[in-house]
């Protein structure tokens, strides 16, 4: 109860606080003694009416803030970088610059983050951000309470390559203001902290670490992102799991972690952004956020916080993301409050390494090798149809052939070798174009590595001849035709597969057409 009394005193005390729920004190004639005993006080700093010791003009580490107590820091604003304004579409403020908190002359940073991240923009790439604690648009702020009882410190630390001076100056925050109240605080009362990390997975071997805390007290939100570089398809199945006071199975535990922002069966197409959660594109990821602000997660010991798959996941996810050129790349800025001291954070990663992967498939890997015209030639091919191959889907055409996707949308988000297909719910076309009365061999490669709504089951036609109903073809398989001169009289003929499991959909993922070799 005494723990349960400081946290409200934390998230409400702040008189005019409707974000909490709080109320205005009534109207009598101790509220002006209480204002003047609680009275505000503002910290300035990079402007150029600030000394120079608080602006980028000549150093790289500025101290923002610093107050003695006891207080309360009630918001924290960021304007927009001069060249930000000037060139929005050629520079916009990155993960090389940190902001680090300190309380009551310690000595590891309380709040350890790149700025942009601390405020839910992740690589300070959105334009807008709009939450119950945190907003940008042409600036950032954020809401947190953060008491302290005998100092508190703020600093920017910028680790780019740029040198201190005009440019420099003109590349950072160009003016920030600390709204802080000077007021007592209870002997209990815990201290804001935040940390950020990112991190490269398999998913199937390791789970990311989004926190590791020894202390006692609370979990109140995070921001999290998550991408499979360069491919427009990553897992969502993964869990988000809050292990409390050492605990071996975690007694929070969210499965799915779009679920566990508020959404489902995935994130949504479109952004969808609400006061304490909510998510948006994050280049061909995802991107979300969720405060815990009537859910706060009690610790008395320690925390730790995984994203990773749940104990009775099908164990293809497993298998298939334990695959090279199948990592994950995470990213996460966890709030909560604690006693002191706090286990040190990890130390930060380095400038170079915190910009997001780029739009690569199979990074760190390299793709996966496509055969060369000569192979394909070799063995008599002359055309070769990598179906929702996100680079160009016909590999290889001799003259007369072609294809036309009749219907069936692309998809590469599985696993390499064979990532790619045509897919549709009912069924996919295909026709290909080829000489008129042309005769050879048609090879259909399919596949179903995700056994998606629990395995397909297709029925493949070339032309209109069923080749047979197949599934179980989780690690793939060839079906061949021998197709002869009355079947492409017009040439033209018709690639299907149909649905027929009642559920999931149909794929292809290769045509090959081999010639009829003369002898």
């Amino acid at each position: 109860m005494r723990w349960a009394h400081h946290l409200a005193w934390l998230t409400g005390c702040a008189a005019g606080s409707l974000l909490f729920g709080c109320q205005q004190p009534p109207a009598t004639d101790a509220v002006p003694a209480v204002r003047r005993e609680a009275r505000v006080r503002t910290e300035n700093a990079l402007w150029i009416e600030t000394p120079p010791e608080r602006r980028f003009h000549n150093n790289r580490e500025v101290v923002v803030a610093e107050m003695q107590g006891p207080g309360m820091i009630t918001m924290i604003h960021f304007a927009y970088p001069h060249r930000a304004i000037a060139a929005p579409k050629e520079y916009h403020l990155n993960r090389d610059l940190l902001l680090r908190i300190w309380w009551d002359d310690e000595k590891e940073p309380s709040v350890d983050c790149p700025m942009v991240d601390f405020f839910c923009d992740p690589a300070g790439l959105r334009e807008v951000v709009s939450t119950a604690l945190t907003n940008k648009k042409r600036g950032w702020n954020a809401y947190f309470q953060m008491p302290f009882r005998k100092s508190a410190k703020i600093m920017l630390i910028y680790e780019g390559p740029e040198p201190p001076g005009e440019k420099l100056w003109a590349m950072m925050p160009c003016y920030s203001y600390v709204m802080w109240r000077s007021t007592p605080v209870p002997p209990q009362a815990p201290y804001f902290h935040a940390w950020w990390n990112q991190k490269a997975v398999l998913t199937g071997k390791e789970e990311y670490p989004a926190l590791r805390a020894e202390g006692r007290g609370e979990f109140i939100g995070w921001n999290v992102t998550v991408r499979r570089p360069g491919s427009p398809g990553y897992p969502v199945d993964m869990n988000e799991k809050f292990y409390i006071d050492g605990e071996e199975t975690a007694s929070v535990e969210f499965q799915g972690i779009e679920d566990s922002f508020g959404f489902s069966w995935g994130f949504p197409e479109v952004e969808n952004i609400y006061p304490t959660l909510g998510y948006w594109p994050l280049m061909k990821g995802a991107a979300a956020y969720r405060f815990f602000l009537n859910d706060s997660i009690a610790f008395s010991k320690s925390l730790i916080v995984d994203i990773g798959y749940g104990v009775n996941e099908d164990a293809m996810f497993r298998r298939e993301f334990s695959k090279p050129g199948t990592q994950l790349q995470f990213s996460s800025t966890c709030y909560w409050y604690q006693t002191e001291p706090h286990l040190p954070f990890p130390p930060m990663i380095p400038a170079a390494e915190r910009a997001p992967a780029p739009e690569r498939m199979f990074w760190p890997e390299e793709p996966p090798p496509l055969p060369s015209a000569e192979n394909l030639r070799s063995r008599g091919v002359t055309l070769y149809v990598a179906c929702g191959h996100p680079e160009r889907e016909i590999l290889f055409t001799e003259p007369g052939f072609g294809t036309t996707i009749k219907q069936g949308y692309d998809w590469a988000g599985w696993p390499p070798p064979v990532f790619h297909c045509r897919a549709d719910n009912n069924e996919v076309q295909i026709e290909l174009t080829v000489p008129k009365k042309a005769e050879g061999t048609l090879r259909l490669f399919i596949i179903d590595p995700d056994n998606f709504d629990g395995g397909r089951k297709q029925e493949v036609f070339i032309g209109d001849k069923s080749m047979g109903t197949f599934d179980k073809f989780q690690e793939g398989r060839w079906v061949e035709a021998r197709v002869t001169g009355d079947m492409t009289t017009e040439g033209k003929l018709m690639i299907k597969a149909t649905n027929r499991a009642g559920k999931g959909n149909a794929v292809i993922s290769i045509i090959e057409w081999v010639a009829k070799q003369e002898r």
